[in-house]
């Protein structure tokens, strides 16, 4: 098909494990690629795929639609002005219905998978902690359960960034409904992010009390990874959902099973 029809990008969206070849094959072919995530399901892999698109001077992009949430933007930002000042703690709890909702599917097949949930919508829980705060991991100790599936269920990983910070990464797959909690703790205030809602805690310059408000998620930027990709290409905007992204949270992920199978705190390496 890339030899037959005169393309100028392509969107991949198959199991995760096809990715890796098919986005090699595009950016070979000169293609401009957003990819489904995750972006690899090897560290290695995705290193070669940054290679590959700077080489080839390609867009490469990941749907990480959670980069274009106001919300996320405004959580962003906030970290970014300080307002929170150094951040100290980050805890994120993702919990679905997963094992049911994909038995019978490729999504619990490890050969075309490469994981379960954690590699799944885990993974853009992954991504956005260390999109928002910028943080670094520097090791993870996880505990994971596979509920009789081939692929992991339930993960617990403990995390310890670059500078001090730590944290908790919860995926339950096995949930009855689907949930969703994100909280940022600095050392000058807070910040709680459940879905569109978010609720920053900070302390009263002159009483030292806590003072707590609901803010107005707003943002400037409106476009989404469609959009963005297509304005990438014509150099209209920048990727919002770089490859980098894609390479951070593999290294975390991989690091993570490496761990729960050694039952031992793993190096994150870079």
């Amino acid at each position: 098909m890339l030899d037959s029809v005169d393309l100028d990008g392509v969107v991949i969206a198959t199991p995760h494990t096809l990715h890796f070849e098919q986005i090699m094959t595009c950016l070979a072919a000169d293609l401009h690629v957003l990819t489904e995530k995750p972006l690899a399901c090897r560290v290695d892999h995705a290193k070669q795929i940054i290679r590959k698109a700077q080489q080839k001077k390609r867009v490469m992009m990941i749907s990480y639609q959670r980069h274009f949430s106001a919300a996320f933007r405004l959580a962003k930002n906030m970290v970014e002005e300080g307002q929170l000042g150094k951040i100290t703690f980050v805890t994120a709890l993702q919990a679905q219905d997963w094992l049911r909702d994909t038995r019978g599917l490729w999504r619990q097949d490890p050969k075309l998978s490469g994981g379960g949930q954690i590699n799944d919508s885990g993974s853009h829980l992954v991504d956005i902690i260390l999109w928002v705060t910028g943080l670094r991991p520097e090791s993870v100790f996880a505990r994971i359960n596979n509920r009789g599936s081939k692929v992991d269920i339930l993960s617990a990983l403990t995390l310890r960034f670059r500078g001090g910070a730590i944290g908790t990464l919860s995926v339950v797959g096995d949930a009855p409904g689907w949930w969703e909690d994100i909280a940022f703790f600095g050392e000058d205030g807070s910040l709680f992010v459940r879905g569109d809602q978010l609720i920053h805690t900070s302390r009263d310059p002159k009483t030292g009390n806590a003072v707590t408000k609901e803010l107005t998620a707003k943002s400037a930027y409106n476009s989404n990874f469609d959009k963005n990709f297509v304005e990438s290409i014509l150099g209209k905007d920048e990727p919002q959902t770089p490859p980098i992204c894609g390479l951070r949270v593999i290294q975390l992920t991989e690091a993570a099973w490496e761990s729960a199978k050694a039952g031992k705190p793993v190096k994150v390496l870079t």
